[in-house]
């Protein structure tokens, strides 16, 4: 069904929702703002109706009146994504999973912790540590965005060189389907052979599929000693060499290795408060580096041992190890606000894209001539998870140009940045995800056979078209 057949809801049918939630359950007024735009402002957004269940047999009832009736529905966890996918655009009900917040149990035994949807990321990492356990997945965003987003956005963040992405950390996966149905699958199984595995298709799938109102996550044992550096690079050649190296020289112990270039550092400085360089003098580039393990002495030793012969290989000009957890915060806080920091600048033209890590420097070296070939003067801000190719290519107004300078522009070097990509067979987005941003590039980039098998998944579970419509596809 197209969605020139979906209906707008009726008083009768938004009565019906609200006797299901309660008053608690709907949200009204002054109090929609915050659910109709995200954070960079770029996408406004309208709804019929906000509401926010407060369990999955709620849920379940109100997606089984829009399937009913035609309605179309856009689930939303912390309204933290960065490409529109979780904002509504016409006469849908948002669906709020702030209320579903539950921590249904925590497993030491079997390393699992199975929560609600709408719990936080950060309480999800503080209810893990409280059971003397670790959940790795580490964002920015981490005090405000969901479980269940993070789950429908696949999320990556800056662990992944060791942890892996979302999908490598959920077990299993409770979630409504489009016709209302409760899919129940909180297995706490490492091995379940028994056919297609149904949640994947979720995970990443951004509510386009079906509302993620439950998982089993993946615990680990909590590192006993962690060591934070910073280092200042010549290249990214040598930033890519120093992974390599770095990987090498300490047994895998590499939990995060992020990528900087200077430009990052000064907007850093100038725009967030409190923030000084990690080192005495500037360099190119920057590798933030974090280890750890599972001793408690002796790592600091063997990073300082590593990083000793980095510098007799050339491969750093300099780098200092945190003294203390203060000063580890304060590397990873001008990693965190480079994105806030950019915001200061203007809107220019972001990317998300991935690579494979050893083509990093040559993709850089390309994509910046193409850049400079559309947007003479235009500011190119490279950061990112080296370790595992994801790098954020932001373009922004040339220095002292107004913040809007490249708005008419903004096409032409997204699309000058994707033919790059193209040329290593990369991703057009590595960690983001897809909304509402990149739905049409990704119809122009990905192939024939891909979109039609998406599109086959698609109509199969959701024939209606109701499940956050005007995203991925």
């Amino acid at each position: 069904m197209t969605s020139a057949a979906r209906a707008a809801p009726s008083p009768d049918t938004i009565a019906a929702i609200r006797a299901i939630v309660g008053e608690k359950g709907v949200i009204e007024g002054n109090d929609q703002a915050p659910f109709l735009s995200e954070w960079r402002g770029r996408w406004p957004g309208e709804a019929a109706m906000i509401v926010a269940p407060a369990s999955t047999r709620e849920v379940a009832d109100i997606v089984k009146i829009c399937a009913a009736e035609n309605i179309a529905i856009t689930p939303q966890g912390g309204n933290t994504g960065l490409v529109g996918g979780q904002i509504p655009s016409g006469d849908e009900i948002l669906l709020s999973l702030k209320r579903m917040r539950r921590i249904r149990e925590i497993s030491p035994l079997n390393n699992t912790m199975t929560v609600d949807a709408g719990l936080t990321l950060a309480e999800a990492q503080k209810a893990a540590n409280e059971a003397d356990r670790l959940f790795p997945l580490s964002i920015g965003s981490e005090g405000s965005c969901q479980i269940g987003g993070v789950i429908s956005t696949n999320a990556g963040g800056v662990n992944v060189l060791r942890y892996g992405n979302t999908r490598d950390l959920v077990l299993g996966l409770e979630a409504v389907m489009p016709n209302g149905e409760i899919w129940n699958s909180l297995k706490r199984l490492r091995k379940d052979n028994t056919g297609y595995d149904l949640k994947q298709l979720l995970i990443g799938g951004e509510g386009t599929l079906g509302i993620v109102t439950g998982a089993v996550l993946k615990l680990f044992p909590i590192p006993a000693d962690v060591v934070t550096a910073c280092a200042g690079i010549a290249s990214s050649a040598d930033a890519v060499a120093l992974l390599s190296h770095m990987q090498g020289a300490t047994g895998g112990a590499a939990t995060s290795f992020e990528l900087m270039s200077r430009r990052c550092i000064d907007l850093v400085l100038k725009h967030i408060p409190e923030t000084r360089d990690a080192l005495q003098s500037p360099h190119p580039w920057y590798a933030l580096m974090e280890f750890s393990s599972g001793q408690a002495s002796g790592l600091r030793g063997v990073i300082e041992n590593a990083l000793g012969d980095a510098l007799e290989k050339s491969l750093i000009a300099d780098a200092t190890i945190a003294e203390s957890k203060a000063q580890s915060d304060m590397f990873w806080r001008i990693r965190h606000s480079i994105s806030e920091a950019i915001n200061g600048e203007g809107l220019g033209a972001r990317h998300d894209v991935s690579v494979a890590t050893s083509d990093i420097p040559i993709f850089l070296e390309k994509a910046g001539a193409e850049v400079e070939r559309v947007a003479p003067g235009a500011r190119i801000v490279a950061f990112g998870h080296i370790g595992d190719g994801n790098i954020h290519y932001d373009v922004i107004p040339p220095d002292g140009a107004g913040p809007n300078a490249l708005d008419e522009k903004r096409p032409m070097i997204e699309a000058a940045v994707y033919d790059v990509i193209d040329l290593f067979d990369g991703s057009i987005s590595a960690e983001h995800g897809i909304g509402r941003h990149r739905r049409d590039t990704l119809a122009k980039r990905k192939s024939a056979v891909e979109l039609e098998m998406m599109r086959a998944i698609k109509n199969a579970l959701d024939p209606q078209g109701i499940m956050n419509p005007g995203k991925m596809l």
